[in-house]
């Protein structure tokens, strides 16, 4: 797989019928390994590091929004097990514009997180909503302390 701009991380990988497979530790089961499933486990890995939780971290959340079912990637929730971050993750060949952003957008109208991140793997874009739907790019990922127990 590609090499990403995060820290090399040791993935648990198995050929299974002719499938690549990586571990996923928060559905506790081998998945296809696509290159945005790459990306994926590649940020929780990262996010894990950085002292998130595993037991906060939900991969592929459901969500229903305008009746459409939709997933996201990645959310994380704070103590009290309301959403407090999503991660939107992207193959890395897959540019990082608007539509991603748009994409994002839309899970947080249902969700209402304080922060948000969208990454390929290669760019990473971090954000804190600010006061009146404002979006404060942040220059780092956050912090553990700012998105579970905030």
């Amino acid at each position: 797989m590609d090499k990403l701009n995060l820290p090399d991380y040791s993935q648990q990988i198995r050929v299974k019928q002719a499938e690549n497979q990586i571990f996923d530790p928060l559905r506790r089961k081998f998945v296809a390994l696509t290159p945005e499933e790459w990306v994926r486990q590649n940020i929780i890995q990262h996010l894990l590091t950085l002292g998130f939780p595993l037991g906060l971290m939900a991969s592929e959340h459901p969500i229903t929004y305008n009746g459409l079912q939709k997933r996201c990637d990645v959310v994380i929730f704070n103590r009290q097990a309301k959403p407090s971050l999503i991660v939107e993750c992207k193959a890395p060949q897959v540019a990082i514009n608007q539509k991603v952003f748009d994409q994002i957008a839309t899970y947080n109208l249902q969700l209402r997180v304080g922060h948000l991140i969208v990454t390929n793997g290669l760019s990473h874009f971090c954000c804190k909503m600010a006061d009146g739907g404002k979006v404060e790019f942040l220059r780092d990922f956050p912090r553990p302390d700012d998105v579970v127990e905030g």
